[in-house]
């Protein structure tokens, strides 16, 4: 069977395709499909008369197929399966689908439409989540909840079993990608479906809702479920949010928070493509979406993308290096305060020991924060770097310090105080932050001990001593010594005794490495040519 080539979009700048799902009252029979263009320019129209895919890929391959004009489409498994359980079977379906309705392999469409995205869901009249097939561990997981959402406790004898199944649903693929939350977002209304089982998308919210409330979810239990209240706040108030955009000459966008909020929110989100922990976030960003650095373009890479959002982030003073999922940060910074206590459940509370340099704002901080991609934990120091906008939270490990939070804003508008002014007033205590932002490890522990050598070796060539062992020995004695002043910023002036300690020998091992022998000699060589 021949291969289905795609035709080029006509010009103009919100055309897309839509996908036309052909019944047939035989569920074994083959997908038969069309593809055809639609206009999204008339801004004026509520919706569209079209659903949205919201669903995973699956993996990469593709061992399906549909039919479009006679011509195979090569699809995932999980997608196939979707298309079989939505097609009706005496009408004709209009859906769409991502892998079906761009142009995957032209990579400049690719860019454009999904500069589109949150404009295509927020037009669809409904967004149908695809939770894959009904399998055993998950059988009655639906129904338990919508039992839950109506309070219908004998429905609900079952309890245990109820537990287990729901767990094992909110396990799957979906609920961890990163597309999925603009997509729900943007929904004006969102059915959630799981083999021949389906349940309204706000009675989906309410019924977890409810089993949290009698303590049979927690939020805590698994690393899996602590963006979860995120998550279902963006169901739940998917019909509130305006689906309009004033100015149509600027792209579309929910301007739902700070793009950093969202990045500190969900980066560890999956995506099969990098770039998309990124461009997945900018149809929600309060941040004026057109800036040009961080637009979805798949012709440049990860690491210059990763750069641009620093950059974009904590402002263009910062020297950065991305090495793939990793980034190495240099900057002056401020110390502001240390985390003295943490409680969290759909929201972490915290409260902040403020630094003597700030004491006129109080002793004392507390501050709440949306569930962050990595969770804030008691010790957590507060810093700014000069020229940001926002607080960092950043976390202080045996060799470094990591980036917990890029840009903490509070809960409570009254709590975000004016840091730039603040950290005006702060520049004589300066200090020289080295730090790594690392978006694939939530507890802020590299795995490798060499990996973090090699990132700062990469991030630091024009160091003094770059090309002799002894420069790698003054450097670190270097940093050390800068840890220790910020330990001591903190009052931790035991833990600043030990990197004293640690900054000593790491100073006699330069010094003996310097004048051994064999340098010594070299030396005399070097001079006497």
């Amino acid at each position: 069977m021949v291969q289905y080539r795609y035709s080029r979009l006509a010009p103009g700048a919100d055309n897309i395709r839509l996908l036309r799902l052909m019944p047939h009252e035989n569920e074994s029979t083959g997908l038969e499909c069309e593809l055809f263009e639609y206009p999204l320019q008339d801004m004026r129209r509520g919706t569209h008369q079209y659903e949205a895919l919201s669903y995973t890929w699956g993996g990469e391959e593709k061992p399906c197929s549909i039919l479009i004009k006679g011509q195979d489409l090569d699809v995932t498994t999980n997608l196939h399966a979707a298309l079989l359980r939505l097609r009706h079977r005496s009408l004709a379906r209009i859906l769409w689908v991502d892998a079906i309705c761009i142009d995957q392999e032209h990579l400049e469409e690719r860019g454009q439409q999904v500069r589109l995205m949150a404009m295509i869901y927020s037009k669809a009249y409904c967004v149908i989540v695809w939770l894959e097939e009904m399998t055993d561990d998950v059988k009655g997981a639906l129904e338990y909840i919508q039992c839950a959402a109506n309070e219908d406790l004998a429905q609900r004898s079952n309890r245990k079993t109820g537990e287990i199944v729901v767990s094992n649903l909110l396990q799957r693929q979906w609920f961890q990608r990163i597309w999925v939350l603009q997509e729900v977002a943007a929904a004006r209304h969102v059915i959630v479906v799981c083999g021949y089982t389906e349940i309204d998308g706000y009675a989906f919210c309410l019924g977890l809702k409810a089993m949290r409330k009698s303590q049979q979810l927690s939020y805590t239990a698994l690393p899996a479920f602590h963006s979860l209240p995120s998550l279902t706040d963006l169901i739940e108030r998917a019909g509130l949010r305006p689906k309009h955009t004033p100015n149509l000459l600027q792209p579309y966008s929910l301007r739902i928070r700070s793009l950093a909020e969202l990045v500190d929110m969900f980066r560890s989100r999956q995506a099969s493509d990098p770039r998309d922990k990124v461009y997945a976030l900018l149809g929600m960003s309060s941040n004026d979406p057109g800036t040009a650095v961080l637009q979805s373009d798949y012709n440049i890479s990860w690491e210059e993308l990763f750069q641009n959002l620093v950059r974009f982030v904590l402002g263009t003073g910062v020297f950065v290096k991305a090495i793939g999922p990793k980034a190495v940060i240099r900057g002056k910074g401020y110390i502001l305060g240390q985390v003295s206590s943490v409680t969290r459940d759909d929201r972490q509370d915290v409260n902040v020991t403020l630094s003597k340099e700030i004491l006129h704002l109080g002793d004392e901080i507390k501050w709440s924060f949306q569930a962050t991609a990595q969770s804030i934990h008691e010790g957590d120091i507060v810093c700014i770097l000069y020229g940001a906008l926002k607080p960092s939270i950043i976390r202080l490990r045996k060799d470094r310090f990591s980036i917990v939070a890029i840009a903490a804003t509070p809960l409570d508008v009254n709590n975000d105080l004016r840091w730039p002014e603040i950290s005006e007033s702060m520049k004589q205590f300066s200090r020289e932050l080295l730090l790594i932002w690392d978006w694939e490890d939530s507890q802020g522990n590299l795995e490798n001990p060499e990996e973090y050598k090699t990132l700062t070796k990469a991030f630091c060539q024009a160091r003094a001593y770059s090309e002799g062992e002894s420069g790698d020995y003054l450097h670190e004695a270097t940093k050390v010594w800068n840890d220790i002043m910020i330990l001591d910023d903190l009052g931790e002036h035991e833990n600043a005794d030990d990197r004293i300690r640690e900054a000593r020998d790491s100073y006699m091992t330069a010094f003996k490495k310097e004048n051994s022998p064999g340098m010594l000699s070299a030396n005399v060589v070097a001079r006497s040519s």
